[in-house]
């Protein structure tokens, strides 16, 4: 072992030990979830193991690797099994989440008349995938905490790994683009995903620094506080030095509406809120596609051409199959397509840089609706939690709004995205009462027998808590 990479692994053994918290267990199943995440939010064991298939061509994407589909496999199967432990809190979960298994299920319907329908199946089970790690953590009896522990864990290890591969181990952890520029990677292929999961975890800290900076006298700890003001500073200059704008971008807007959502005299009003959630996505829809601001895309090094992807939104538009269903699940960039944008796009080109259309090509317009359906209602819940002050409802409309802002340029509605999961787990409600786990024991003192604590929902990743008579 070089000392490098001791002092790396050192880092991160402080860091989870910073953050430890005894007090509160959450189930070992939960480490099921944090591999896949781990997974996700880098890169494909057989990229680590150098074993992945050469992509000079799109025949690759049609078998993909053996060992990723073992290990991934491997991990649907450890999740299934703890599903089925909590089977009756897993189908009061499904019945409480119908708009988001009608859209898996219609993902799975596709694969009918998809062109490549093996191709479709094995990228459906994936996505599946990603809904069973979501119930694994929020089914946990901890849901809030199992919430922290995963997204705090999954960074603890993979910024400072970015950081030893980085400078260490430039081969793995620097890559040049397309032109020629060199960039910073980290533990992922591109410095757009650095820059997305230093995103998905800066914002996770920075929650978690404000709840803690935040709280009364004597709950503050000098440990969490410490380890996640140092995530959320690596997370910050990651996204800087990758010059990410998407991501920057992102991180601003979610910033700007967590910080609204921890002010109870902003939120208590809804209409506030709405308003300004309207605002920021507007502002960024306007400059990204109605030209209003121009001088804002121009000032985070963007044309008008947003670095070449309105020329890719013409040319697939040409290229999309049935307009109402699509080509089938995850297959528009397969075969001939992908062939076809490879001799046109030298940099090989494998999404369109926009998650709805991205959604259109593969299933069409019926798909498109029932994405729509379920961001209408994902923000409902979210918007309802903030209001009612949960303690991770600032968090949950912070990745609703980076989802629904970082596929405007940027294909994120789609299997192990580290977006995708992360918008998973801000919409998924849970219908089980619970006491808020970030109550202090002085605080369980004045919850009696006579108080009825169950909300109108248990939103997934985080309780909250109304009194009234039973």
């Amino acid at each position: 072992m070089t000392p490098q990479i001791a002092i790396i692994g050192f880092g991160i053994m402080v860091l989870f030990l910073l953050d430890r918290d005894p007090q509160v267990r959450t189930s070992k199943a939960l480490w099921i979830p944090i591999a896949w995440l781990l997974i996700a939010a880098s890169r494909n064991v057989s990229e680590w193991f150098q074993t992945a298939p050469r992509l000079d061509s799109g025949d690759p994407y049609l078998e993909g690797s053996p060992l990723d589909r073992y290990v991934l496999t491997g991990l649907l199967v450890l999740g299934v099994i703890a599903l089925f432990m909590r089977r009756r809190q897993i189908w009061l979960l499904l019945r409480a989440n119908t708009p988001i298994l009608l859209y898996f299920l219609y993902c799975g319907v596709s694969i009918l008349w998809s062109d490549y329908p093996d191709v479709s199946f094995k990228r459906w089970i994936r996505a599946l995938g990603d809904l069973v790690m979501v119930l694994v953590v929020l089914s946990d009896p901890h849901p809030l905490t199992a919430l922290k522990r995963l997204l705090a864990r999954a960074g603890f290890v993979l910024l400072p790994l970015s950081v030893l591969l980085i400078r260490y181990y430039p081969d793995l952890g620097r890559a040049y683009s397309w032109d020629g520029t060199p960039g910073w990677t980290g533990v992922t292929t591109s410095k757009n995903l650095l820059g997305t999961i230093c995103l998905i975890f800066g914002l996770a800290s920075a929650w978690r620094f404000l709840k803690m900076y935040g709280g009364r006298k004597g709950t503050r700890r000098a440990g969490p506080l410490i380890a996640h003001g140092i995530l959320l500073a690596m997370s910050l200059w990651f996204i800087w030095k990758a010059n990410s704008v998407t991501s920057f971008a992102c991180f601003l807007l979610a910033g700007g509406v967590m910080f609204v959502a921890s002010r109870p005299e902003l939120v208590r009003k809804p209409a506030f809120l709405h308003l300004f959630v309207a605002a920021e996505l507007s502002v960024a829809f306007s400059a990204l596609f109605l030209n209003i601001g121009s001088g804002l895309l121009e000032n985070m090094g963007r044309d008008a051409t947003l670095t070449g992807r309105t020329a890719i939104w013409s040319q697939v538009l040409n290229m999309s199959g049935n307009p109402m269903f699509g080509t089938g699940y995850e297959t528009f960039w397969v075969g001939p397509r992908l062939e076809k944008m490879w001799t046109i796009y030298y940099n090989h080109v494998n999404q369109a840089h926009n998650g709805y259309l991205e959604v259109f090509l593969n299933l069409g317009w019926l798909g498109v609706g029932l994405l729509a359906v379920v961001l209408i209602t994902g923000y409902r819940s979210v918007a309802s939690a903030v209001r009612r002050q949960e303690s991770a409802g600032g968090l949950r409309l912070a990745y609703f709004v980076v989802a629904v802002a970082y596929n405007f340029t940027e294909a994120a509605f789609k299997m192990m995205h580290p977006v995708w999961i992360a918008f998973l787990l801000a919409i998924t409600v849970s219908p089980e009462p619970s006491v808020p786990e970030d109550l202090s024991p002085l605080d369980l003192r004045y919850i009696d027998s006579s108080t009825d604590c169950r909300p109108h929902v248990e939103l997934a990743a985080g309780v909250g808590l109304r009194k009234g008579a039973n």
